[in-house]
């Protein structure tokens, strides 16, 4: 009777790999290799957007532009009119001011508030008159014809007398008439 542990030559042993038989388990590196371009490609392929999509982002973003953009555009002009509204009713104070400490005196320009007084200040408390939010001078009547009252105005978008919407004159007196 044979020896069980003494191995036989004739009987093939599972644990040692047949040279002949393909292994699954050992990868072909030919086959690999193929499969990895393959599914660089296919990656590639499908990596960034198709028209269709870019096409259909575009036009969502224009939709919001022609609803953003407008609104905008009218509180950009609501900011200006504030801001020549606000600078007109600081260089009034400044006149009330002036008038105050020079006996009932006018200013004859808007350069006369920004003249050092004896203690080196100024009625406006700066160095140079402000322009309005189109780059314009405001303009300064003082009181003519035996009237108290002075104007300040600005000329608006335009810088020239008259006009509507955006290029409206801004005076004192509608200001402090509330028609403004």
């Amino acid at each position: 009777m044979p020896d069980d542990n003494v191995p036989d030559d004739n009987v093939p042993d599972d644990n040692v790999p047949d040279d002949n038989v393909p292994d699954d388990n050992v990868p072909d590196t030919k086959v690999n290799c193929m499969n990895s371009k393959l599914m660089q490609r296919s990656r590639a392929r499908r990596a960034g957007f198709s028209l269709a999509e870019l096409m259909v982002v575009i036009v969502i973003i224009g939709l919001l532009a022609t609803q953003v953009v407008p609104r905008l555009m009218d509180s950009f002009g609501t900011a200006q009119l504030q801001k020549t509204k606000a600078d007109i009713t600081a260089m009034d104070n400044a006149v009330t001011e002036f008038v105050t400490n020079n006996m009932g005196r006018y200013p004859t320009s808007l350069e006369d508030l920004i003249t050092k007084d004896q203690n080196g200040r100024t009625y406006l408390g700066r160095e140079t008159v402000p322009k309005d939010p189109w780059g314009f001078e405001f303009v300064y009547y003082p009181p003519s014809g035996g009237t108290e009252n002075h104007e300040i105005l600005s000329y608006g978008a335009d810088g020239s007398q008259g006009g509507d919407g955006k290029n409206k004159d801004i005076l004192l007196s509608d200001i402090k008439n509330q028609r403004i």
